[in-house]
């Protein structure tokens, strides 16, 4: 029988290439998912075995103090979590963490991530598994919500899933062949910055009409608020979910304004389905929450796009896990990824 740092070792080199194990054998049916955001940190203890979350723990981010303050509150609420459980961090059998890109996922560095101020190459893995020794795994957030989905929610069952997240920005993750693809450098599926209209508005990346500048829930409330009788209506600053409630009263400008933004969508999608050609798209984020208001459309507009045949063989559903997609994720990459 092998040992599970056997076990471990090979888990780290399918995954990323390199191994980074230095705990002892550990056979234990729980593991740590951390999902850290711009704002918040949300951290689970999960159970392997019920597929379940045991404990939680939430806490602001943080970000203008930097990363040190940042790690310093990912570990604290580490051991919240197993506390909560009446365990302690050596009774779990490894961490995985989400965070936003871009970051390498190979030497668990994250790179420069907008929201995050401070953060330049910042060894977030090695950070992590310093603190407490047990196996510690980093990927995308987008990925880990995505892995989520595949394994747990929406995607169960899925050798090929497209997990596509529609909120503040847009990003993504692919099943392929039951593999979450990463590319070369970690960087594969930023589906937000398909560039879809090269004369659109500028995307917060740099470029021209990505599909995140036309569709997300920021672009959304940009153009909403640049209809100035729509903006007065409101009385103030628009946000998504405003709109979307106008959109579902039947408001003219509030339904130009998302009609647009599903338009875009469904080009983005078509481009995705041309490129993968998965069998389930799970749609998750805040414009997600719409409901079929939004999926109706979407799916018909998505079937004119493509190739016939790949209409009739895809579908496109919400995702199920919601807000903590993230933080279960991340606990799966420790959990049970046998790619």
């Amino acid at each position: 029988m092998k040992s599970e740092k056997s076990t471990y070792d090979q888990l780290s080199r399918r995954l990323f290439g390199h191994e980074y194990y230095d705990g002892g054998d550990c056979v234990t049916k729980y593991s740590v998912g951390v999902d850290l955001g711009g704002t918040k940190i949300l951290t689970i203890l999960w159970n392997s075995e019920k597929r379940d979350v045991v404990a939680e723990h939430r806490t602001p981010t943080g970000a203008k103090e930097g990363p040190d303050a940042v790690i310093g509150r990912i570990v604290e609420s580490v051991r919240a979590v197993a506390d909560k459980a009446g365990l302690t961090v050596e009774d779990v059998r490894g961490i995985g963490m989400g965070s936003p890109g871009p970051l390498n996922v190979k030497t668990g560095i994250v790179l420069c991530p907008p929201n995050l101020s401070g953060w330049i190459n910042i060894p977030l893995r090695d950070r992590v598994r310093q603190a407490f020794g047990a196996p510690t795994f980093l990927d995308n957030d987008a990925n880990v919500a995505g892995f989520a989905e595949w394994k747990v929610g929406a995607g169960q069952g899925c050798a090929n899933m497209l997990y596509v997240t529609i909120s503040t920005g847009i990003g993504g993750a692919a099943i392929i062949d039951n593999r979450l693809q990463h590319g070369e450098t970690g960087s594969a599926t930023e589906f937000g910055h398909v560039m879809i209209d090269p004369n659109g508005p500028k995307c917060g990346c740099g470029n021209l009409g990505c599909l995140e500048a036309l569709a997300s829930g920021t672009a959304i409330a940009r153009d909403a608020n640049a209809r100035l009788a729509l903006r007065d209506r409101v009385g103030r600053q628009l946000t998504a979910e405003d709109v979307f409630a106008l959109f579902a009263e039947g408001e003219p400008e509030a339904v130009e304004v998302v009609s647009s933004a599903i338009r875009y969508l469904a080009i983005g999608l078509a481009n995705y389905i041309h490129i993968y050609n998965p069998r389930v798209i799970v749609v998750g984020g805040g414009v997600a929450d719409v409901g079929e208001a939004l999926f109706a459309p979407l799916r018909e507009q998505v079937a004119k796009l493509v190739f016939p045949h790949l209409a009739h063989s895809v579908e496109i559903v919400p995702a199920k896990l919601g807000s903590t997609a993230g933080a279960v994720g991340a606990a799966l990459l420790v959990d049970d990824i046998h790619l």
